[in-house]
């Protein structure tokens, strides 16, 4: 299986590994159908476990790449990950100040201020475009690690990158269900909750596609794209997911959680790499 996806162009490489992401976060949100609350100490975990998994992918996967890249092309390698690492988190922010969303929870209702400008669109949509802001830069990510494959860097290999879109996979699990069971408990009917939660994977496939298409049309923009991705999905964790793992008294289970996912994603990476 494998053999035959490293035979396809980069492109449809990329395109299938985000649909597979987007597959996961469709079986995250399907657990509406199992459940309509999940324990605190589960989501807890949950959380860690995808904040430790984006924070390995952001180095073996996109960092370490980007350096190596900017070597072989004679620039300044701290200074183009910088820029591109700092974008990303730049980006990621205008758009979590300006794009209006609720953060998720899995536990109790807490009253979640709506973020971002003001709007009238309803809470489900709100929720939807939360994880629609966690999901553009892990689609970009896969896009452009597949993209950094087809230039023979030394660290990016076919195998990193599809670790990367497994690990990425694993870790939207949980996302699909952060919408679909606040949607259910909300009183969404189950079919409803999970078309709404699968939705916000959508748009993983777009920017995989899109990622993927401007490192092989301007090739010196990959290593600061590659970085970009990693900014941008560092942000994430320490803007939601780690703070929303940590908000309870048993921290530990969250911590847990990171040290596992990290531990997965880098196994995959290296093992695969």
């Amino acid at each position: 299986m494998l053999l035959k996806l490293s035979e396809l162009d980069v492109v449809t490489q990329a395109f299938l590994a985000t649909m597979f992401t987007w597959g996961v976060t469709a079986l995250g949100a399907a657990m509406v159908f199992f459940f309509k609350k999940i324990n605190k100490s589960v989501l807890d975990l949950m959380l860690g476990f995808a904040a430790g998994v984006m924070i390995a992918a952001s180095f073996w996967s996109l960092l370490a790449p980007a350096i190596d890249m900017s070597e072989e092309m004679g620039k300044i390698p701290w200074l183009v990950v910088s820029i591109g690492f700092l974008s990303g988190g730049a980006f990621l922010w205008i758009a979590d100040k300006t794009l209006p969303h609720i953060h998720p929870s899995l536990g109790e209702d807490k009253g979640d201020q709506i973020e971002g400008i003001t709007t009238t669109w309803k809470r489900s949509v709100l929720l939807v475009l939360a994880i629609t802001l966690h999901n553009i830069p892990e689609g970009l990510a896969v896009g452009v690690a597949f993209g950094a494959v087809a230039y023979g860097i030394p660290s990016a290999t076919f195998a990193g990158a599809v670790a990367l879109a497994i690990g990425i996979g694993i870790q939207n699990f949980p996302e699909g269900a952060a919408v679909s069971i606040p949607l259910r408990r909300e009183g969404f009917s189950r079919k409803k909750a999970f078309l709404y939660g699968q939705a916000s994977g959508v748009v993983e496939p777009i920017s995989g596609v899109i990622g993927a298409l401007a490192v092989i049309t301007m090739r010196p923009l990959l290593p600061y794209a590659l970085a970009f991705a990693a900014g941008a999905m560092i942000f994430v964790v320490a803007e939601e997911l780690i703070p929303e793992a940590q908000n309870d008294r048993k921290s530990d289970i969250a911590t847990i959680g990171v040290m596992i996912g990290f531990a997965v994603m880098m196994i995959l990476d290296v093992a695969l790499g």
